[in-house]
């Protein structure tokens, strides 16, 4: 067997996928991490597992299964204890769809008589991490239905919406709006070594420095102190040694050392693709790895292609152009570094060819101002070999570091090689592998690769590794890695067809883990097979979102501020070109991206690479200053203009700095479109129960005062309102049966919260008429189901007592309203709603056969 899926649950008509994987054909046993908990992180127990087998490992073998066997927990007591808590949390979630379904339908006699059994005493709270512990919504929300729904009391359903604003209610619901880039140039072109200040002291003008143009460098961040750290880089002729600091809030940058004038101290060599950390306890910083011209990876390639060999000097920022062609000599222009052969003699006496040096510098304390050498070469203390292009990340709190994968420099060039995961206790100083390169013996594995993405989440000591290039190949694979006990669990096999970006190479990840965000700004990315490697130019930055580390979450693209979707009119505004071994850091408390150098990739021969349906005909290419591009808007939304790499071209190193900030939202917009949803079907009902000289003036002050008129979509939707107080007959000719296609759930057609209110049908009726008119405008009956329907939605015998003198809403009337409430809670956080789907999606009744 070779592919296979496994099923459990409790009974064998009742099972749940909790894996799909594969085994190697050979005599190796091999194990199986089995999911155990569901999407709300309640653990479920299992009586019978089934094995399906998909396929074999050649066509001419039998399926055949020799040996399995399973551990878990088997102790009665907890079982059951788990079992009970599942049966408990079923029960909870299948009474809340109940509960939606029943208030959709205007069954509310049974609706609250739900109500006071099963939620007794409904909190205010929905703080628990277990939905079971919930309530059906948050109470304020229930107010919201009966004042909008019931009442049709707009001012005080507006009020509320306020309120929710201001308990919290709406705060986790802003991160789900697709974010706008809003970059700022740190370091303008001012700040050249061309510009000139006055020297305090000899008052004589003098030069204000930076660092030089480059890529394949290591930067971090002190956060306390607004300091950026940076070291080496490859400059397209030698590898660097230089070691700056940036003061972001002075946004001036400092040289520090180099290996020139360390006056004999311990100082890093020169090195590109290496990695640093910092220590927010001690002030530390930590550097590991390298590649530079004695250690050069790129022996004569054996390809036309751009291989593993040459995207070792990619990484550093070296354009495809500039990489030797199969058969040809070394390139005598400095471009790149020698061809592999013989390393260079070390230059620094506790340095050897392949050792793998692990550095210390110290900012704060006695030592201050100095590195020190802490291992001469790790693997001979069970840590990493010497690598380039891994990853390192540093947990402050348990004082560890992680370093995984990356190209292992050996000297032996016949095979690729690559590390694995390793730990560094900082206390200790003693390093331990966690995870082998190749082990596959267990899975699902993470398959080793180099110029990939690592961040770690401390909270729940989970490290996060995706993407890079295994090979030949980019990935677009995601997986996460629980330290504690030592699993893997795979997210995506294939972001991209999950609606992530296509595969890539030496992107930068950071994480935000209070937002429970990923930001990742790409590199090089390939699409299919036999693509050529590209730099997207248009908003290559994309956001993952999750809620549980080993669930798999929702990736979504960042647009840039300057170029909102959907605009008819080009706007202009300044951001970075789209570049490849650039570096960045991320803080925390002021929620900001630095980003610095990096490579262009900059070909005399721009190409457009065309998706689906483009036309080709149009060239958007714009001249641009180095380091920044006008964006502009308005080309056919179908194109993504690219930057192919490869070809004849010329490389265009960066040196510029970046800060990023992410535009969203925030309460008091997202209540003003909540308002401006209210407002519109407020109107509408206007044009039908009242004079139009009312209705128009309503429109003309109340409506348009919470209409966002710069922005395009609102505005055409307040224009559109004007049909229904010109033609208002209409809504009264046309049966309310029309919007009843899919009953109230039709609002599950609506839009996104940040196009508000397309999803409601600005013609829908508001009439009960028990005819529709045909295409030919003779009326038809109306078919028994849709009378029933009807029949559901009348007026309920709770509302006369709860409501008195206040008439109830029509049918129709009260399935557009729920429609509007529904768009409402779009803006509500997800856990003090009521569940997005409805009942009717979780039953398939064209698969129960007799049953029904």
């Amino acid at each position: 067997m070779k592919e296979f899926k496994l099923l459990v649950g409790l009974t064998e008509s009742n099972m749940t996928e909790v894996l799909h994987a594969g085994l190697k054909n050979d005599s190796v046993p091999e194990t199986f991490l089995i999911r155990y908990t569901n999407s709300d992180a309640v653990p479920f127990p299992t009586r019978y597992l089934k094995i399906v087998p998909l396929s074999a490992h050649g066509q001419s073998f039998h399926t055949s299964i020799w040996y399995v066997s399973l551990s878990g927990i088997v102790d009665q007591p907890f079982v059951e204890q788990v079992h009970l808590r599942h049966e408990e949390h079923q029960e909870t979630v299948i009474l809340r769809y109940i509960l939606k379904h029943l208030r959709q339908r205007r069954l509310l006699t049974p609706y609250q008589e739900i109500i006071s059994r099963a939620f007794p005493e409904t909190s205010s709270s929905a703080s628990s991490p277990y939905l079971s512990t919930n309530p059906f919504e948050h109470p304020t929300l229930t107010q919201l239905h009966k004042s909008l729904v019931l009442q049709g009391d707009y001012p005080v359903a507006e009020t509320l919406l306020s309120s929710c604003a201001s308990q919290g209610l709406l705060s986790e619901a802003i991160l789900q709006f697709q974010p706008s880039a809003e970059w700022s140039r740190i370091d303008s072109d001012a700040l050249k070594e061309e510009f000139m200040q006055t020297d305090e002291v000899n008052e004589h003008p003098t030069p204000r420095i930076k660092p030089s143009p480059r890529g394949g460098h290591a930067m971090c961040l002190d956060r306390a102190n607004g300091l950026i750290y940076m070291f080496g880089g490859w400059d397209g002729r030698k590898s660097l040694d230089d070691f700056w600091v940036m003061n972001v809030r002075e946004r001036q940058w400092r040289l520090i050392s180099t290996s020139r004038n360390s006056s004999g101290d311990i100082h890093p060599g020169p090195r590109a693709c290496h990695k640093m950390v910092f220590d927010d306890n001690t002030g530390d910083i930590y550097l590991f790895g390298r590649l530079d011209e004695g250690v050069s990876v790129d022996p004569p390639a054996p390809h036309t292609t751009i291989t593993t060999t040459a995207a070792s000097r990619l990484s550093e920022g070296a354009s495809p152009a500039s990489l030797p062609l199969p058969g040809s000599p070394p390139s005598g222009n400095g471009s790149s570094p020698p061809p592999a052969g013989n390393p260079s003699p070390a230059i620094y006496p506790w340095s050897t060819p392949w050792s793998a040096e692990f550095f210390r510098y110290h900012t704060r304390g006695g030592q201050s101002g100095k590195w020190e050498l802490i291992s001469r070469n790790t693997s001979a203390e069970h840590g990493p070999p010497l690598i380039f292009d891994h990853q390192m990340v540093i947990d402050t709190t348990s004082q560890m570091i992680y370093v995984y994968g990356g190209r292992v420099v050996d000297g032996d060039w016949e095979s690729i090689k690559y590390s694995g995961l390793y730990s560094y206790d900082i206390k200790t100083g003693r390093w331990k592998m966690l995870n082998s390169p190749d082990n596959s013996s267990t899975h699902p594995f993470i398959p080793s690769r180099f110029g990939h993405s690592m961040v770690l989440e401390p909270s729940t000591q989970t490290l996060f590794i995706f993407a890079g290039q295994r090979d030949d190949g980019y990935l677009s694979d995601m997986y996460t890695y629980h330290i504690p006990s030592n699993t893997v669990t795979e997210l995506f096999s294939n972001f991209t067809t999950a609606g992530g970006p296509d595969a890539c190479f030496t992107q930068r990840a950071l994480i935000d883990t209070d937002l429970r965000e990923i930001y990742v700004l790409c590199g090089l990315t390939k699409g299919p097979p036999g693509a050529l490697s590209v730099l997207e130019k248009d908003s290559p930055y994309w956001i993952y979102r999750y809620k549980r580390p080993d669930q798999p979450g929702k990736w979504t693209k960042i647009l840039s501020l300057s170029s909102p979707p959907n605009k008819p009119e080009p706007t202009v505004g300044p951001a970075p070109l789209p570049r490849y071994a650039h570096q960045a850091v991320y803080d925390n408390e002021t929620k900001t991206i630095y980003m610095h150098g990096g490579n262009a990739g900059l070909e005399k021969d721009t190409e457009d690479v065309v998706r689906s349906g483009g036309d080709g005909d149009d060239d958007s290419r714009q001249s641009a200053p180095p380091a920044t591009r006008d964006i502009g808007v308005g080309t056919d939304a179908r194109r993504e203009e690219r930057h192919v790499v490869g070809g004849d071209g010329e490389e265009n190193r960066l040196d510029d700095f970046w800060s990023l900030r992410l535009k969203r939202p925030d309460s008091i917009d997202i209540v003003r479109r909540g308002k401006y949803i209210i407002r519109q079907q407020r109107f509408r009902e206007l044009c039908e129960d009242d004079v139009p000289v009312k209705a128009l003036s309503y429109l003309k002050t109340e409506v348009s005062a919470v209409v966002n008129h710069s922005d395009p979509d609102e505005g055409s939707l307040f224009r559109s309102l004007l049909s229904h107080l010109l033609t208002p007959s209409f809504a009264k000719q046309h049966d309310a049966s029309s919007s009843l296609a899919s009953g109230p759930s039709a609002a599950k057609g609506r839009s996104r919260p940040d196009t508000p209110s397309n999803g409601i049908d600005e013609d829908a009726t508001m009439t009960d008429s028990d005819a529709e008119p045909s295409s030919s405008g003779v009326t038809t009956p109306i078919s028994s189901s849709v009378l029933l329907t009807l029949r559901l939605f009348e007026e309920d015998p709770s509302e006369t007592r709860a409501q008195g003198e206040v008439p109830p809403p029509s049918a129709a009337r009260y399935r557009q309203r729920t429609q509007v409430f529904e768009e409402l809670l779009q803006f509500v956080n997800e856990d003090v709603r009521q569940p997005d789907r409805d009942l009717l999606e979780l039953i398939n009744i064209d698969q129960m056969g007799q049953e029904i």
